[in-house]
């Protein structure tokens, strides 16, 4: 399977409470933190929510 790498490179500070959970849920609490996921259709669906809080990458 696919695998993506999500880097966190803005802060949810003065964001809603739905941005702030889905960060924690992807694994990300800190600026620059990066987690690696599958490329399925949850995962991207909240990558899509915050995508102006994210940097993402597909990984070989």
């Amino acid at each position: 399977m696919p695998k993506i790498s999500v880097k966190q490179i803005k802060s949810p500070i003065g964001r809603n409470s739905s941005q702030r959970k889905i960060l924690i849920s992807l694994g990300l609490n800190k600026i620059n933190r990066v987690k690696i996921h599958n490329d399925n259709p949850s995962i991207l669906g909240m990558i899509d929510k915050i995508k102006h809080l994210l940097k993402v990458e597909k990984v070989n």
